[in-house]
């Protein structure tokens, strides 16, 4: 098995901060995981669409720094998406975005031993159904993880884009959502209704985050609540990204990972859970204790 497949939007976050400065930095959630896991020693290889401008190359350096295989076709000759990200003072973050989501033809890597999507590359067309086709054509290979990771802006209204969350749920083994995301896409219910609806409709493991609350794990034998580590923030971009990266990583480290598995992580204990979180939480508190989504490597997370 060679490594695990991540598909979804790359782009160049313009970041406007509370005093006024401006920076670029490569950014978008499926990226950001992407990062995490090779940052993590985890072979990762990224299906994406970037120009063959300077954008585009300056995520292509990052990429590589960080030793994230770029799947063949995801270069193209279009205009790399932007992401202009204003952060206020408590160093949360708004998003404007100027992207078209569509992929390329790609090379796909053989046996990956997990598929990743999420975000806006999960229900943005024209390139929702394709990164769809992807995920249930590996499902009978890889491990399945998703991240709604919403943006309201490029995503409308939630009842438009709520049904194709959720059948991409459905057949996902890993999925993560953070309390914002669950009360976007269903108001009438608490974030923990949601994530234990979301359960039942057939991941193994499904992980609700909450900022600095902590997180929540689900499984079929139970739940676990792992509190957030303290640290001094400097900004939120990443942070669920980084604890993505780290939730693959932790299962991984189990064994839990691939279809051979799949028997295996539906019964996970909730200890075994609680180990997966807490490695999770750490990433993330790693990552929200500098500026901008750098994620841990590592030998910082261990």
């Amino acid at each position: 098995m060679s490594g695990v497949l991540v598909v979804g939007e790359a782009l160049v976050d313009v970041v406007v901060r509370s005093d006024g400065a401006v920076s670029e930095h490569p950014g978008g959630s499926p990226l950001n995981v992407a990062i995490g896991l090779a940052r993590l020693g985890r072979e990762t290889h990224l299906l994406t669409r970037l120009g063959q401008d300077e954008r585009g190359r300056s995520v292509l350096r990052h990429l590589e720094g960080s030793g994230v295989r770029l799947v063949e076709g995801s270069v193209l000759p279009v205009t790399t998406a932007t992401a202009a990200a204003t952060l206020a003072p408590d160093g949360s973050a708004t998003y404007e975005f100027d992207l078209h989501w569509e992929l390329g033809r790609a090379t796909l890597p053989d046996a990956p031993v997990a598929v990743h999507t999420g975000s806006i590359a999960a229900v943005l067309e024209p390139g929702a159904s394709a990164v769809e086709e992807v995920v249930r054509d590996h499902r009978d290979q890889a491990t399945v993880s998703y991240d709604p990771n919403a943006r309201p802006l490029l995503m409308g209204d939630a009842a438009d884009v709520r049904d194709r969350v959720e059948d991409l749920v459905a057949v996902s083994d890993l999925v993560k959502v953070s309390d914002e995301d669950a009360a976007w896409l269903s108001p009438d219910e608490s974030a923990e209704e949601l994530a234990t609806r979301w359960l039942g409709l057939g991941p193994s493991v499904v992980v609700l985050t909450s900022g600095a609350a902590g997180m929540l794990g689900l499984c079929r034998a139970g739940r676990v609540e792992v509190p957030a580590p303290r640290v001094d923030v400097a900004d939120t971009v990443g942070a669920g990204d980084s604890a993505m990266a780290a939730l693959l990583d932790g299962l991984w480290l189990q064994g839990l990972l691939g279809a051979p598995a799949r028997g295996a992580l539906a019964s996970v204990s909730t200890q075994g859970l609680e180990t997966v979180v807490r490695h999770a939480a750490r990433a993330a508190a790693i990552t929200v204790s500098r500026p901008g989504a750098d994620p841990p490597t590592r030998a910082e997370l261990g």
